[in-house]
C-alpha cells in the first residue's frame, strides 16, 4: 500500500480521495471510515449524504470544467 494520498476530480462528478487519510468534519471530528482507502466526496452540492457522493450529480446534470494548467 502506498503512503501517498491523491485527490482526483472525476469529470462532472465527485472528488476521489485515495490513500491513507483522515477525513474531518467542520468541527475537527473524524468520520468513521473503517478501513476505506478510497472515498468519493460530493462537489455538486446536491448529495443527500454530504460530504460523500451519492450519485446525485448525474440527476442534476452537474458540469465542472477544471483542468490542471499545462506546464509550458
Amino acid at each position: 500500500m502506498s503512503d501517498e494520498v491523491s485527490i482526483q476530480p472525476k469529470e462532472h462528478g465527485p472528488y476521489l480521495v485515495r490513500g491513507p487519510f483522515t477525513l474531518l468534519d467542520a468541527w475537527g471530528a473524524p468520520y468513521a471510515l473503517g478501513d476505506k482507502t478510497i472515498v468519493a466526496l460530493c462537489r455538486c452540492g446536491q448529495s443527500g449524504t454530504k460530504p460523500f457522493c451519492d450519485g446525485t450529480h448525474m440527476k442534476v446534470d452537474f458540469e465542472a470544467g477544471e483542468r490542471a494548467p499545462s506546464a509550458e
